[in-house]
């Protein structure tokens, strides 16, 4: 094979967008889903994402901060914690194998989570 020689067939081309929307990031999905479960008011503060993978599987690795607000923000903080690890999670694509709260704590602006999750793609 020479340079210019091209490994893609016609029949790789018209499926790469296919295999490109399986592959789209859930950090979005994702963090809708928590924001909904943190409640209102509620800011995401931070959210990374960067591929990952192992010898079997591929997916993501997020990281997110998020403030939560308002009078009964260490409630919220509370229940947005309580039970997070067994949640399930609506991703499409993916699933999500692993999420756990990494750090909290209070500030003048309420409640400071971190946390990071390990989203799998689904075959």
């Amino acid at each position: 094979m020479t340079s210019i020689d091209s490994p893609i067939t016609s029949v790789n081309r018209l499926q790469a967008p296919q295999n490109a929307a399986k592959m789209r990031d859930p950090l979005p999905r994702l963090l809708l889903q928590l924001t909904a479960r943190a409640g209102n008011p509620v800011i995401v503060e931070r959210a990374t994402s960067r591929p990952w993978a192992s010898a079997l599987f591929q997916g993501r690795r997020h990281v997110i901060a998020l403030q939560i607000s308002g009078v009964d923000a260490a409630e919220r903080r509370r229940r947005f914690a309580d039970g997070i690890e067994d949640a399930e999670w609506a991703l499409g694509s993916h699933f999500v194998a692993d999420i756990t709260i990494d750090d909290h704590h209070a500030s003048a602006e309420g409640e400071w989570i971190e946390l990071s999750a390990l989203t799998i793609e689904d075959w």
